[in-house]
């Protein structure tokens, strides 16, 4: 799939694709030019990938071939084990869970999984868990604590599920809750934005001692199409909605609202899967590494500190 944005990089690659058939007979000039179009496409793509609109970020941590949860949970763990259910309604499949380790390290991993064909995206919901979803990633924190494993949360959605059942059922409370008991956890806790980091449905797996954002993903309290329909009465001023929002990973970090951004490959995370993947493992065992020589007692104040100085102005 490609974005409206692509389409010029994409017309030039096909373009050396014809050239590079060309050149199969060693045309010193033919040559040349591919490797003057190579350098030419080179640059295009760091110019447009370094200077997206907050839309266009927005459509890019909503690419198809994307990297989900579980695609980064499977590339950074020699093994996991899902664990499941909330032992009270029944096992969210839009949140997953369980224990993985990373480089020797035992570490409880938790987030949002979306789909990718049509029946899968309907057993996940899309992404949009239910409250049971939020109890069960709960129970795992809890679990983790008990047996002072590090947390890293992966945040993947465009909001919890707002259907009647799951506000019949505690949606608030369910959220609420997690915000309350995971300030007062006891062990490291590592909150990374993959792609969509919408609302209360994103917040509620991320209170942690590290916040961090991949460089194309975008975390707000609203989607910027529904912003605009709430300010325009239409989906039709989405782009200038995104920008208004600050949803970006530079702007989340100018306002130190997250605490650093993990860079993606030229042309998003869907482009190089591994790379990404050894990335984000990398980012978690130095972090790990840093916050692990913190007690307990000084990780929780830090935590409750940052939180706590977030909006705060002075005139």
């Amino acid at each position: 799939m490609l974005l409206d944005f692509e389409k010029p990089i994409a017309a030039l690659e096909a373009k050396l694709e014809d050239m590079n058939q060309l050149a199969s007979d060693s045309d010193k000039e033919v040559q040349a030019a591919v490797k003057a179009l190579e350098r030419k496409i080179l640059d295009l793509k760091r110019e447009t990938f370094e200077n997206l609109t907050g839309w266009q970020r927005v459509q890019l941590s909503r690419h198809p071939d994307r990297p989900y949860t579980l695609d980064y949970i499977y590339e950074i763990t020699s093994d996991f084990i899902e664990l499941h259910g909330d032992r009270t309604v029944s096992d969210d499949k839009a949140m997953i869970g369980g224990f993985g380790t990373i480089e020797g390290q035992t570490f409880m991993l938790i987030g949002q999984q979306k789909g990718r064909n049509t029946k899968q995206r309907q057993m996940r919901n899309f992404g949009m868990a239910n409250p049971e979803g939020y109890r069960k990633a709960l129970r795992l924190m809890k679990i983790a604590e008990k047996f002072n494993k590090p947390i890293v949360t992966f945040i993947d959605t465009p909001g919890a599920f707002p259907g009647l059942e799951a506000e019949e059922r505690g949606q608030g409370e369910a959220i609420a809750r997690n915000l309350k008991e995971m300030f007062g956890l006891k062990v490291p806790v590592i909150c990374i934005v993959i792609g969509e980091g919408a609302s209360g449905g994103a917040l509620g797996i991320a209170i942690g001692d590290r916040v961090l954002m991949l460089e194309n993903s975008w975390y707000s309290v609203i989607s910027p199409e529904n912003c605009s329909t709430i300010l325009w009465r239409s989906w039709d001023f989405k782009e200038q909605a995104a920008e208004l929002l600050k949803l970006t990973a530079k702007d989340m970090h100018a306002l130190k609202l997250v605490d650093g951004i993990i860079n993606e490959p030229l042309g998003g995370a869907h482009t190089d899967v591994k790379w990404m993947a050894n990335e984000i493992k990398r980012v978690i065992l130095e972090t790990t590494k840093e916050l692990s020589a913190l007690s307990p007692e000084k990780r929780i104040d830090q935590r409750i500190d940052k939180f706590c100085a977030m909006g705060v102005v002075k005139e």
